[in-house]
């Protein structure tokens, strides 16, 4: 992790060197344009993610009428079950690969931003903070706390699920994980919570084409059902 954490410092320190050569020095500026950056990489693998959640939500009722089907072997039932989600490219564990990768990369950066060593310390002040600073307004908290309430509405938008449970979790989180985020974006440097405020602001855009995504995800799996209806009641 200290590697990775290296990394980090030196990658912050080449943007910053960039903002300088384009005539606009700020660590501010570096810290936006690399999160923009490490969104746009991961985009790819969220939004793969997203799609594969969709489907699994669209197959459950598919699930279900397996899982009565072979209620008296599981074994049977969890390999239909497996071919089913392999035949619509669903993967219920796909969740897990984007936060895998951004958890590592988030714990660097909070580790390289936490102690981060300013090289021109004019060009560490952004707007009304000093980025190795706790934000004394505590804009930044609210922000962010607003931009994780807005995504987390967005990523409700797309479920489909009728399990009350789940719903129950899901509004549960939608006011926990704000005050959560919103608290540790005012315990941190102003450096990491403007990288969370741009991460999520970011991750706001992506949602929003996200959800138009799989959109067309549920209209095309609506359309192949009806096909297979039409063809079993030939």
């Amino acid at each position: 992790m200290q590697f990775l954490t290296n990394f980090m410092n030196s990658l912050l320190n080449w943007f910053y060197q960039l903002t300088v050569q384009i005539g606009w020095p700020s660590y501010g500026l570096a810290i936006i344009i690399f999160t923009i950056l490490i969104k746009v990489l991961l985009y790819p693998l969220t939004l793969k993610q997203m799609k594969s959640i969709k489907m699994t939500q669209l197959l459950q009722p598919k699930v279900k009428e397996i899982q009565e089907k072979y209620k008296n072997d599981p074994q049977k039932a969890q390999i239909a079950i497996m071919e089913l989600y392999k035949e619509h490219g669903a993967n219920p564990l796909a969740g897990c690969l984007p936060i895998l990768i951004q958890m590592p990369i988030f714990i660097a950066l909070y580790n390289a931003l936490r102690n981060f060593k300013y090289l021109n310390a004019a060009h560490a002040n952004f707007l009304w903070v000093h980025l190795s600073s706790k934000d004394p307004y505590y804009i930044l908290p609210i922000i962010a706390a607003a931009a994780t309430f807005v995504q987390q509405k967005m990523s409700m938008a797309m479920n489909t699920s009728t399990d009350p449970a789940q719903e129950s979790m899901q509004k549960t989180m939608l006011y926990v994980m704000p005050l959560m985020f919103g608290w540790f974006a005012s315990q941190v440097p102003s450096g990491l919570a403007l990288y969370w405020v741009v991460f999520n602001l970011v991750g706001i855009v992506q949602q929003y084409f996200i959800n138009r995504q799989t959109v067309v995800l549920k209209e095309d799996s609506v359309g192949e059902e009806r096909v297979r209806q039409k063809r079993k009641n030939r």
